[in-house]
């Protein structure tokens, strides 16, 4: 079987993958997301493109370094009325970002690339609609308390998986794409690879 990595220091992917029983190692990539999505925004890139692009650079930076393994690098991008937000720099600007997604609804585009040889092999890229509840000033603060710096983790400054679910009216989608990995279509690829049991 072929070797499997993660190519993220994210810790929600890594739960997803240990949670759906695989064997793998982490190697983070150390590359400036920032930065380069800042490149491609000015470029006039869509939230799909940025996606895509980052994921694929991280999955093959480090498949270079192990070239024989089957390398996962992913990413997620919110979109709302046509602008793509990042993860915020403080909790000042979570709360603005919040206070500008509150009632509207947004696209998470998550993109997952598979490396090999350290070129991309393999890709697969989800959306999901989520509606964002027009939620009082008084419940976003507290939100804002409870959950601190966790808030930072993410460009719609929530995780659905626990408290942040509370701003949601409706959401649309697969619950893997929310989180930041489309994994069904993983799995699908590992197992035609032979990487893990049919």
């Amino acid at each position: 079987m072929s070797k499997v990595v993660l190519a993220s220091s994210s810790f929600t992917r890594k739960k997803i993958l240990e949670d759906a029983g695989l064997v793998f190692s982490v190697e983070v990539p150390n590359v400036d997301e920032q930065e380069l999505k800042g490149a491609l925004l000015f470029k006039g890139a869509s939230g799909e493109d940025i996606a895509g692009f980052l994921a694929e650079h991280k999955s093959c930076i480090v498949s270079t370094r192990v070239p024989s393994a089957l390398v996962i690098g992913a990413d997620q991008v919110l979109e709302c009325e046509g602008i793509i937000y990042s993860k915020p720099k403080n909790l000042v600007a979570a709360k603005e970002q919040l206070n500008t997604l509150r009632g509207k609804k947004h696209t998470l585009i998550s993109s997952v690339v598979v490396a090999e040889g350290g070129k991309r092999i393999w890709e697969h890229t989800d959306r999901s609609l989520l509606h964002m509840r027009k939620f009082s000033d008084c419940f976003l603060d507290e939100y804002i308390s409870k959950q601190g710096k966790s808030l930072l983790d993410s460009p719609g400054c929530y995780q659905v998986e626990s408290a942040g679910i509370q701003l949601f009216t409706s959401i649309e989608g697969n619950h893997f794409t929310i989180l930041g990995l489309p994994l069904l279509p993983v799995l699908h690829y590992l197992r035609l690879r032979g990487a893990i049991a049919a």
